[in-house]
């Protein structure tokens, strides 16, 4: 059994940053492997832990600065990585369209018995990459997974579903199937020492548009990033100073001329 786990490499901005052009200086941004990915990542590798002969491969459209990220997924237990860019890829505004189109080609390349994404992005937050993957590529599908159990023979998947209104859904998904992780499904684990020594020596495959039979039509999108601001905000609050009892007595003023309370 092969399981594909698409990992994401996401930019936190520091308190403080400035904007440069249409995007964060890239002075002020830290990147680390994606909350929700993360989950996925160890679901892939519970599972290959506890039946024989799974293989877990994750999938990164990236720069060359991703390959910290994909490292930390290779210590956790990722048998080996792949990694899609280059100058096409980098010079688009990749919309989920063309994500999806990027991780079906994968897909194609390496023909998985089950494709594990996160439910969302820490970024952008769409929630939409795994089950567009899944309506390309023409696999059952099942979203927001936060609890999944497989039957030994691994042809189906069972699974709850997080749904609105603190609903659960309990379903089966035949194999081959993409499934989107939730946070809490299970507890990531913190990669070993000898993870960590041992990922250095797994393969990352770099795969560029040619690589994968697609041309840059494939990432082309009719969306494009036209500026980017701090909006505007405006505060009414009042600071009170001093000792507690002090700033105690203020408040009870102000309460006292907005009504709030009685003389």
């Amino acid at each position: 059994m092969k399981i594909l786990v698409t990992v994401k490499e996401v930019a936190e901005a520091a308190d403080d940053f400035e904007i440069e052009g249409t995007d964060i200086g890239e002075q002020f941004l830290e990147y680390d492997l994606n909350e929700w990915d993360d989950y996925a990542v160890e679901a892939a590798v519970q599972l290959s832990e506890t039946y024989d002969d799974v293989e877990v491969v994750s999938a990164t459209i990236g720069p060359e600065r991703a390959e910290e990220t994909i490292r930390m997924a290779l210590a956790k237990g990722v048998d080996r990585a792949i990694r899609v860019w280059d100058d096409d890829v980098a010079a688009a505004d990749l919309d989920v369209a063309a994500k999806t189109r990027l991780f079906a080609a994968v897909v194609d390349e390496e023909e998985p018995d089950l494709v594990l994404t996160g439910v969302q992005a820490a970024d952008d937050g769409f929630g939409a990459t795994g089950v567009s993957l899944a309506d390309e590529i023409g696999f059952d599908w099942a979203a927001v997974v936060n609890h999944l159990e497989t039957e030994d023979d691994l042809s189906m998947a069972h699974v709850h579903r997080e749904l609105e209104g603190g609903i659960e859904e309990l379903t089966d998904v035949d194999l081959p199937a993409v499934l989107t992780i939730q946070t809490g499904l299970n507890e990531p684990r913190y990669a070993s020492l000898r993870g960590i020594r041992q990922a250095q020596s797994k393969e990352i495959a770099e795969f560029g548009l040619a690589e994968l039979g697609l041309d840059a039509d494939a990432v082309a999108s009719p969306i494009s990033r036209t500026g980017m601001y701090e909006p505007e905000t405006e505060s009414d609050a009042t600071y009170f100073d001093g000792a507690a009892d002090e700033q105690a007595a203020e408040l009870a003023d102000v309460l006292r001329e907005k009504g709030v309370v009685s003389e």
